[in-house]
């Protein structure tokens, strides 16, 4: 027997936010910023915004977008893994109970060589 207690939740996608910033535990990656691509779902009940049309009911993406830019822009962090936990931090920390869960995933672009990127994927919930 199947609960229809269940919530569904909508997402809220950010894609390929390109920010350049310090990353990485090698001498000269302490020193030259590097390029990394950010996407970003959050995963919330926007039920009340397609019924009002106002931003207010919404994962507002410019917020979160140009919080992530600040801080991780100024950061210096060793490893991906830090900095992709510390965007979704930022995300569940700005959109207080409406975000449930959110999906970072990091792309450090040339770290390997014959690679295109690598990166990580997180995700926290609420």
């Amino acid at each position: 027997m199947s609960s229809n207690n269940s919530q569904q939740f909508d997402t809220v996608r950010i894609e390929q936010l390109e920010l350049d910033c310090i990353i990485g535990i090698n001498p000269w990656e302490r020193l030259t910023r590097q390029r990394i691509t950010i996407d970003i779902e959050i995963n919330a009940d926007l039920s009340a915004a397609g019924k009002s049309d106002a931003i207010e009911d919404t994962i507002n993406y410019r917020t979160i977008s140009k919080a992530i830019t600040t801080e991780i822009e100024a950061s210096s962090y060793g490893l991906v893994e830090a900095l992709a936990a510390r965007v979704a931090e930022i995300c569940l920390e700005l959109e207080n109970e409406r975000a449930q869960s959110v999906e970072v995933t990091v792309r450090k672009p040339g770290a390997v060589r014959k690679a295109a990127a690598v990166g990580v994927i997180v995700r926290r919930t609420r």
